[in-house]
């Protein structure tokens, strides 16, 4: 089945689009876009429910793997553990895009970076004048203006009565521009205001920002919605020392250490807002979302730097994480195999807030999977990844170098010769012909199965053009 890109325009006091199409400044390129996504489940919580209170918490740079539920014999992660043995855990859980700001803009809009039109994190660094030149700083404002044409998740749960509070990483401007009622980024052109100011000492500096919102809401009998994304285990890689400690070792390089410990660390912030949720009788009905932005794979020889094939990728190592909900109250334990996307986070909590889940949205709403426990209808999903520098503000396939497709246990990575200014090294050994890797016996992506299967990457290819046509890039070939 396919669908049309339409997207939800934001209320405006002034002038409002009234078509989704006409809200978003990349419409104009692409609007063929489609979908394959089965039909979307309607149901929402019942209407008697006290709506739940939401948590959606997203960390930073962390490899999909480095979690003690996901088989790791290091890291240390007792309290995201302890979450996935208690709610609904997808192993299999992927972000479209593994690079943070159009990640982090996707699951707050539920909308793909091509729609939403944020693709990298930052103007062209060729731009005249450079980083500190007008231009330069006249399009990061433009960027930044993409998200007033597309509704936020916390501007979709006002009507229910939510209140809503920002932590941690946000690159969107302002709080109040991204909807919130609350939150600590004050964003371009402030200082520090390139993705999160303020908002970045959460965790790191304690929780205390979360706590007394969750007390001043729950006092005022209002149901809260928060944004946790802690600058973590993201760099600087400074742990305590105490976590540190744990981690080095005469056979681990340094930088490694600094990582596992940072992802322990980030760890402990969680368990003290399950905690504090514990203690206040919230717990049974608040909702909680974890998801990752991006994957990481830390370089051993350098300090705070990643290895390709991981963060800005379109492997596993950079788009595959874990996607866990937690709702006691309706969800019983599940460990579940089929596959999931941070598209699918939007409306999921909004059928979880009793929200009706807006037309044309690509994700899938899991709500009433989770209730039942019945599975999910999909065996495919989608990808694209984007230079980390934006060339043509309006038209997102001026930086395409990847689309990845999904279906069962089999992936395809296909690369476009889209512009890149940037990270060039992270890139150049991957912008190659199709490649083709079975999951199941393959999660590493070590075997690329292309060549013996040509049929099969003819009709994943053609499983991508259903989902959006490319029209002005090429598929390298070699």
């Amino acid at each position: 089945m396919s669908q049309s890109t339409e997207v939800m325009a934001k209320p405006s006091a002034a002038k409002t689009p009234v078509k989704w199409a006409l809200a978003l400044i990349v419409a104009a390129s692409l609007t063929a876009c489609v979908s394959t996504k089965q039909s979307q489940p309607t149901e929402t919580a019942a209407e008697d429910d006290t709506p739940p209170n939401i948590v959606l918490i997203l960390s930073d740079d962390h490899a999909w793997n480095d979690y003690g539920f996901m088989g790791h014999d290091v890291v240390k992660t007792p309290a995201l553990d302890q979450l996935a043995s208690e709610g609904v855990t997808f192993k299999r859980g992927y972000v479209p895009t593994s690079l943070c700001r159009p990640s982090l803009a996707t699951i707050a809009t539920g909308l793909y970076a091509h729609q939403h039109g944020i693709t990298g994190n930052d103007p062209s660094r060729k731009l005249p004048g450079g980083k500190n030149g007008a231009e330069y700083n006249k399009q990061r404002g433009e960027i930044i203006a993409k998200i007033d044409h597309v509704q936020t998740l916390p501007q979709l749960l006002r009507d229910k009565g939510y209140v809503s509070l920002q932590t941690g990483k946000w690159w969107e401007g302002s709080y109040q521009r991204g909807g919130f009622d609350e939150g600590m980024t004050r964003g371009f052109p402030e200082k520090g205001g390139r993705h999160g100011d303020d908002g970045l000492q959460i965790g790191r500096k304690g929780i205390a920002e979360i706590t007394d919102f969750i007390d001043r809401t729950t006092a005022a009998n209002k149901p809260f919605f928060v944004w946790y994304a802690p600058f973590m285990p993201h760099t600087p890689h400074t742990p305590p020392e105490r976590l540190l400690k744990k981690y080095q070792d005469p056979s681990r390089p340094e930088s490694i250490a600094k990582y596992y410990a940072m992802i322990e660390w980030f760890d402990e912030t969680n368990g003290q807002i399950f905690d504090y949720l514990e203690q206040k009788g919230l717990k049974d009905n608040t909702l909680i979302v974890y998801v990752s932005d991006n994957g990481w794979v830390t370089n051993p020889t350098m300090a705070e730097r990643f290895l390709p094939k991981s963060k800005q990728s379109p492997n596993e190592s950079g788009v595959r994480t874990p996607i866990m909900y937690s709702l006691p109250s309706k969800f019983a334990p599940q460990m579940r195999t089929e596959l999931t996307s941070s598209i699918d986070i939007v409306p999921t909590i909004l059928a979880a807030a009793g929200v009706d889940v807006p037309q044309g949205l690509p994700g899938e709403n899991l709500y009433q999977n989770m209730v039942q426990q019945t599975p999910i209808e999909r065996d495919t999903i989608y990808g694209e990844g984007f230079a980390h520098d934006m060339d043509d503000l309006n038209d997102p396939e001026s930086t395409l170098l990847y689309r990845w497709v999904i279906e069962g246990d089999w992936k395809l990575i296909v690369s476009y010769d889209g512009k890149n200014v940037s990270y060039q090294k992270y890139h150049n050994d991957f912008l190659v012909a199709p490649r083709l890797y079975n999951l199941a016996d393959d999660e590493h992506e070590q075997h690329d199965l292309a060549d013996q299967h040509p049929e099969l990457v003819a009709r994943l290819k053609a499983k991508l053009a259903d989902w959006y046509p490319v029209k002005s890039r090429n598929i390298l070939t070699n």
